[in-house]
């Protein structure tokens, strides 16, 4: 009896010290403590800051990075990947809360300044020489296959492709033979994403707004609530089989299934150019043509202000934010299709790998059409309303 007694004891002492070894030693990495005074748990001598950023320049973003790790090993980068209008409102409701953000243009930034001001009436972003300034650029294209883009032009009056060429082609019921095109080609498939989930959804939808009124900047609200123009909008998007959530996938998307998913897709410049060398030979020739107006994605590097954020950690920030815009890691964004933002980096480069260079005879260059000017916060808010109005129900 008393050696089963022993027995019993030896086991519940080896039981508790399994839990106690879980709990106070051997927890996993997710229960590590939490940064304190903006120091690292896993270097305490670093101080550590996160960034949060618009998914299309991951791979800029990563090689930054460990770059950035050798030359600054006393600052700890912890990086998220998350889309534009969903960061903007985590953001908001406090449910992220980076030292630095990074969405994918200005127009994203001036919606949550405004909405931040609303709700909580104190700023949100750095002023002065910690202001927002432009990483990367990226204006908005149409990544076209080659056919499907000679037919449209063709029907544009020599003006190049335009929403009112595709809009003649979409709502017709007879299909791609209304414009000259082929009848195997079905129906025009029109491709873009979702503009209440995505930052090239929406500066779709405000070039398609701008092209039908003759402007490049003023916007209003009136021209939001005009009727015609809202036939005009639900017209062209009767065209889009499915409105997804992310610009990458969807490109990848059109490539992976050619002309029977998309023949026209509107995606940013950098994410057309990535998927140029696949897409050729596949389903033919996939190139890249410019609308008569577009808009740039001009990648702001954002220094929060919010009380979350330590005086350590702000000139961590302004160290890590110096390093993306420093001339090795500008020249280095060509390796993906962006344009860099410091204008002293040529385009054209003798690297035979220069996209510019390389992708010519696919309609990729360096002039671009005028581009326009993104309007307030509300003309966008009233505009996003509309959509889901008009063409989300």
């Amino acid at each position: 009896m008393q050696a089963r007694i022993i027995i019993v004891a030896a086991f519940l002492l080896a039981v508790a010290a399994i839990v106690a070894f879980t709990v106070f030693g051997g927890g996993s990495s997710k229960d590590a403590p939490p940064v304190v005074d903006g120091k690292s748990p896993s270097d305490p001598s670093a101080t550590q800051i996160s960034m949060l950023y618009s998914t299309e320049k991951k791979e800029w973003i990563e090689a930054a990075k460990a770059k950035f790790a050798v030359d600054h090993p006393e600052i700890d980068v912890q990086l998220e990947g998350l889309g534009s209008l969903a960061a903007e409102q985590a953001i908001l409701d406090g449910k992220k809360k980076p030292t630095v953000w990074s969405p994918a243009d200005s127009l994203v930034l001036g919606m949550l300044v405004s909405d931040w001001d609303v709700r909580y009436h104190t700023p949100i972003v750095g002023s002065g020489a910690d202001a927002p300034q432009p990483l990367l650029i990226s204006p908005l294209v149409f990544a076209v296959w080659q056919d499907r883009a000679d037919v449209l032009k063709k029907n544009s009056g020599g003006a190049g492709l335009s929403w009112k060429s595709i809009h003649t082609a979409v709502v017709s019921n007879q299909g791609w033979p209304a414009v000259g095109g082929k009848s195997e080609w079905g129906f025009v498939k029109l491709g873009h994403t979702d503009p209440t989930q995505s930052n090239s959804g929406i500066q779709a939808l405000l070039l398609m707004t701008m092209e039908y009124y003759g402007k490049t900047t003023g916007l209003t609200v009136d021209d939001i609530l005009n009727p015609d123009y809202q036939k005009f909008i639900s017209g062209l998007e009767g065209g889009v089989p499915r409105f997804e959530s992310s610009t990458g996938t969807f490109m990848t998307d059109m490539v992976r299934f050619g002309p029977s998913k998309y023949d026209i897709a509107v995606v940013y410049e950098n994410l057309a150019i990535s998927q140029l060398a696949n897409a050729q030979g596949r389903w033919g020739n996939l190139v890249v043509e410019y609308p008569q107006t577009t808009l740039w994605s001009d990648h702001p590097a954002v220094l929060m202000t919010g009380d979350w954020v330590t005086p350590a950690q702000t000139a961590a920030a302004r160290t890590w934010i110096a390093f993306l815009e420093s001339r090795p890691m500008q020249e280095q964004a060509l390796t993906w299709g962006f344009r860099p933002a410091d204008p002293g980096v040529p385009l054209k480069t003798n690297d035979p790998n220069n996209p510019f260079t390389k992708y010519a005879a696919q309609g990729v260059r360096v002039e671009i059409p005028p581009v326009a000017s993104p309007p307030d916060a509300p003309v966008v808010q009233n505009l996003l309303t509309m959509w889901t109005r008009v063409v989300k129900k």
